[in-house]
């Protein structure tokens, strides 16, 4: 196949990259370096089955090649960065995913939508399925992320019906691994870099929300999986072990340090979710999918990349 990726130089477009490139397929990266990390995808630059196109894919974009699939996955989507970019978050899920569709429609192409679980807000609940729709606050700092994804959904729905566009959504839980940023916000990346720099760890109020943290390569592989599935509703992926963040932030520090103790508490932001967990029954079903790594492997594998690019970072 020939496949287009909008967002393919981001933590999990970049992942995807790699897979299909494996996989002897060919790639098309957009992305326009916003949160975007060029490193990400440097060993694959030269590569005859990969080119890189520099743009900004809420605006117009022509594409020559003929392409089977087009995989929208261009949007900021950690809150550090969603907040400091709020205009560009909105634009890319509304004229972002608009663009995307109408070259997906003119190629004759299948689409795949890069929706999230904060679609789901703060959970009334729990765990999440699909058919749940969401308490989400749209005039909160968070909104412009948690709407722009909606927003997202609802044009993808719209042009498959419309026009008869074969698309899929994947709803995509809390996922980690390498090629996170260490600055970009997530409570996984943030952890890892102050515990390898002897800092405390800041837990964000008193750390009994809950999260559910994906692998990477388990995300990966069930997304290739939902490509290949006859199914256009919206599926989630992720994992669905329940961790508090004070456990995870306990986790690290033992895998780091040694010592499970050094802590600190900082107000919880704006409609920060109290509980998060997907119900992977329909992937389970569907795809014959669900998460192999536990969070251990994963902790391990991901701190031994950040203690490689700690230095070259600082």
């Amino acid at each position: 196949m020939q496949i287009l990726i909008t967002g393919g130089a981001g933590f999990i477009g970049s992942h995807l990259c790699d897979r299909f490139i494996a996989d002897k397929h060919k790639v098309i990266c957009v992305d326009n370096f916003i949160t975007g990390v060029e490193a990400n995808i440097a060993h694959l630059i030269g590569r005859p089955a990969f080119r890189l196109i520099r743009h900004d894919i809420t605006k117009p974009l022509e594409i020559s090649d003929s392409l089977d699939y087009v995989l929208h996955f261009a949007s900021p989507a950690s809150p550090i960065d969603y907040l400091k970019y709020p205009i560009q978050t909105l634009k890319v899920g509304s004229l972002g995913t608009l663009n995307a569709l109408g070259i997906a429609k003119a190629k004759r192409a299948k689409f795949l939508l890069a929706s999230t679980s904060e679609v789901y807000g703060d959970p009334q609940v729990h765990p999440q399925p699909e058919t749940y729709w969401g308490h989400v606050n749209p005039v909160g700092p968070r909104g412009v992320y948690d709407e722009a994804k909606r927003c997202s959904e609802a044009f993808t729905m719209a042009y498959h019906r419309e026009h008869g566009l074969d698309s899929r959504i994947v709803r995509i839980f809390n996922t980690y691994g390498p090629r996170m940023r260490m600055n970009d916000g997530r409570a996984i990346p943030a952890f890892i870099t102050q515990a390898l720099e002897a800092k405390p760890l800041t837990v964000f109020g008193d750390g009994s929300q809950t999260r559910s943290f994906c692998y990477i390569d388990d995300l990966i592989e069930g997304i290739v999986r939902l490509m290949a599935a006859d199914f256009n509703d919206p599926v989630n992926l992720g994992n669905a072990e329940e961790w508090t963040i004070a456990q995870l932030a306990q986790a690290v520090l033992k895998l780091i340090q040694g010592s499970a103790d050094a802590l600190k508490f900082q107000p919880l932001p704006i409609d920060d979710p109290r509980q998060r967990r997907p119900d992977l029954a329909q992937a389970k079903s569907l795809l014959k999918w669900e998460p192999k790594v536990s969070l251990k492997e994963g902790l391990t594998s991901t701190v031994g990349w950040f203690r490689q690019q700690l230095p070259i970072a600082r």
